[in-house]
């Protein structure tokens, strides 16, 4: 049976999560479907980005992920059908993609969307699960759609790396509350390069060691850890590091006077 993701930013509550995998259903009763998220924030594309890789790399290889985040910022022509590390991403023409993958993906195809539709979620959502029962019934990527478009490309919030130090972003705050910053292990450890460190958030708040779990630090102190998708994440065992230091997350609408509270620096000495 084919198995489908959805990630969406559409919201619990609404009647069109449960329109959207009708839709599908309709199209191959098959499909086997798999919720990611539907509470991603609106225009949120960090967050969006780190919810979908970090889900995408744990599912079998050629599985669908069906991504319906941001569709309507602008007129939809297309939507972007990439097969990339053997998964098929199929999303919106509006940047998200290179910003999940991180990089150029293998194979892009782009599926138009006829003129005369009404353009909704639940028709864009029936234009995708179109194209994955193509793929599973044999058909070849390169003939679902046309490998020869412009789309729109969008750089993933990157850490500013310095030789002595990184400063990172918050690009999600879970439901405990921890603060997960776009610091990778792999990156943080090369630019430590052995090399005792601070963490430094809210002018003068600072951890200087790694935990492998919360339980490590008594309850109620907080501590820093990477979590299973590798991410550097800030917490208090048993308690709600977010609210406790007034953390925010990343937003591509910065104020000048929250910029000092959504972003991590790690000194190196």
């Amino acid at each position: 049976m084919p198995l489908l993701t959805l990630t969406s930013d559409i919201g619990s509550p609404d009647y069109l999560v449960g329109a959207v995998k009708a839709q599908l259903l309709h199209i191959n009763p098959e499909f086997r479907i798999v919720d990611i998220s539907h509470n991603i924030p609106p225009f949120n594309y960090p967050q969006a980005a780190y919810v979908c890789r970090g889900a995408i790399r744990n599912f079998p290889d050629f599985s669908y992920h069906l991504i319906l985040v941001n569709m309507f910022e602008k007129k939809p022509e297309q939507v972007l059908l990439a097969f990339h590390n053997n998964q098929y991403l199929i999303c919106s023409d509006n940047g998200l993609l290179t910003m999940i993958l991180e990089e150029t993906p293998e194979i892009i195809i782009g599926i138009p969307l006829e003129k005369t539709a009404a353009k909704n979620t639940t028709y864009i959502t029936s234009v995708m699960g179109k194209v994955v029962n193509q793929l599973v019934n044999g058909e070849s990527i390169k003939n679902i759609g046309s490998s020869d478009i412009t789309y729109l490309e969008k750089r993933h919030l990157r850490p500013i790396l310095e030789n002595n130090s990184i400063e990172g972003q918050i690009i999600f705050i879970d439901s405990f509350e921890n603060v997960i910053v776009n610091i990778t292990h792999e990156q943080f450890e090369e630019q430590r390069k052995g090399r005792s460190f601070r963490i430094i958030f809210k002018r003068d708040e600072m951890i200087d060691r790694i935990s492998e779990s919360y339980a490590d630090v008594s309850e109620g102190e907080k501590l820093a850890l990477f979590n299973s998708a590798g991410y550097l994440e800030i917490a208090i065992n048993k308690g709600n590091a977010a609210g406790l230091f007034g953390l925010k997350g990343f937003s591509e609408k910065l104020r000048q006077g929250q910029l000092s509270y959504q972003t991590i620096k790690v000194y190196f000495e």
